[in-house]
């Protein structure tokens, strides 16, 4: 059975229309709620947001939702996913709910839903919940007694930037480094900029005046290129970049140069080798990181385990195989042993201890292999199935015979808009242009 709502990340849509609506989000609450009720106990749910105007409206509903199951809710206001995910476990909560469309403009929103061990939901679960949305659920309300309660919890950023801190070294700390961080006027605005502070670098804050609107907007990890600017201006020894949920991040040395998610990865994984805290042989990453990436894991004796685009699906493959480093090339890193999602902000902080620990500046340190040429473009359709047109698989296999044991093709539909990414990489760049165009130009005449 196909999923209705739900896509690779929690239900996600424009705000306001289906099925990001009032009336969805309540349904989502009361279903989600009456499949987490398991025992006596008095039920609760913990709920995040980022600063999106839609947020509100959003997370009323789900209170008047869960409430009218039974459900307590805990409000935590603007926080980051991996805040939320982490608090659903650190307060023994049956269920957590991050409000976010993460790194998408403000007029779209979300609703990610985390199990009580603060890990997504799996697809059985989601179905689950989505079978619930579609029947009529009055017989599942509380009685007027046993309403749910909604009350805000205080030390909640406090809680969270604790935790961020204690995933350093005690003995290590921030002194003398110049910090520029981009929240992305996002999720990550309070947070991210205090536990650096309070770690001791000299901190730079730009992204963190958040107005419901500004989103992601021209800032962030999809837009480095204000951060950039900034780490130049203030001679800083590095720039970091959150999205708006500060889930991601990626990373700019002194000389203003962006480091993907795929360097961070080698970053990590190589250093977390070297003090033998890799708990196997390798990382996971998806179909889209770089072929660099895994001929450098290569001459380190490590393998890079590749999944389908989506961090769920990193994260699955990571808990099933035992893999404690897993992300993607946007910058999404997961590092298991602190996190069950990715969280720009401690994955930041890795990196910082290993600048620490090596005494370098962040431009040797970050730059661990040199990237094939990789060359992604989109294409938009209204329906049907393009990828199956005759024309289409013959442009495919083509560039599969073209690109041969030199290069990699990789098309997919997005997961989460109305696209077909057409993305190949190989040593030759003029080679990865023209099978790329071929292929896109297949594509838009099939779609059409």
């Amino acid at each position: 059975m196909a999923r209705k709502y739900f896509g690779t990340d929690g239900i996600r849509g424009r705000a306001n229309a289906f099925p990001i609506t009032p009336d969805m989000a309540m349904k989502v609450g009361q279903a989600a709620g009456v499949a987490f009720q398991r025992g006596e106990h008095r039920h609760r749910v913990m709920i995040g947001k980022d600063t999106r105007l839609s947020g509100y409206m959003i997370e009323n509903a789900l209170v008047a939702g869960f409430t009218s199951v039974g459900m307590d809710v805990l409000l935590v206001g603007p926080m980051p996913t991996p805040a939320v995910a982490m608090l659903t476990r650190s307060m023994r909560a049956d269920l957590g709910v991050m409000i976010s469309a993460s790194h998408n403009p403000f007029d779209d929103n979300g609703i990610k839903l985390f199990a009580p061990d603060g890990y997504k939901l799996s697809d059985e679960v989601e179905k689950e919940i989505e079978s619930l949305l579609d029947q009529d659920l009055s017989r599942k309300l509380a009685s007027s007694r046993h309403l749910g309660r909604a009350k805000r919890i205080d030390d909640a950023q406090a809680r969270y930037i604790e935790f961020a801190k204690r995933t350093l070294p005690r003995s290590l700390d921030l002194d003398g480094l110049r910090i520029v961080i981009d929240c992305a006027n996002g999720a990550g605005y309070k947070v991210a900029p205090a536990a650096l502070w309070e770690l001791g670098a000299e901190v730079v804050t730009i992204g963190d005046k958040p107005d419901g609107f500004n989103i992601n907007d021209a800032c962030g990890s999809t837009h480095p290129e204000t951060l950039v600017e900034k780490v130049r201006e203030m001679r800083a020894d590095i720039g970091i970049a959150l999205d708006g949920d500060a889930d991601r991040v990626l990373i700019v040395d002194e000389k203003g140069h962006v480091v993907d998610g795929d360097q961070l990865m080698a970053v990590v994984a190589q250093s977390w080798l070297e003090d033998g805290r890799l708990a196997q042989p390798g990382i996971v990453a998806t179909v889209m990181s770089n072929l660099g990436l895994e001929r450098f894991l290569g001459g380190l004796g490590l393998q890079l385990a590749r999944t389908p685009v989506g961090d769920r699906y990193v994260l699955e493959h990571m808990r099933e195989h035992g893999f404690n480093v897993g992300g993607e090339q946007s910058g999404h890193i997961i590092l298991s042993d602190y996190s069950t999602t990715g969280d720009g902000l401690v994955a930041a902080l890795q990196v910082l201890a290993v600048v620490l620990k090596m005494g370098r500046p962040v431009s040797e340190v970050c730059h661990r292999f040199e990237p094939l040429p990789q060359i992604l473009k989109n294409v938009r359709f209204k329906g049907g199935k393009p990828l199956e047109a005759k024309s289409v698989v013959s442009a495919i296999d083509d560039a599969k015979v073209k690109l041969g044991n030199h290069g990699r093709l990789v098309i997919r539909p997005s997961g989460t808009e109305p696209v077909i990414r057409v993305m190949a990489e190989g040593d030759d760049r003029d080679l990865v242009e023209t099978v790329v165009d071929q292929i896109v130009e297949a594509v838009t005449k099939a779609a059409a």
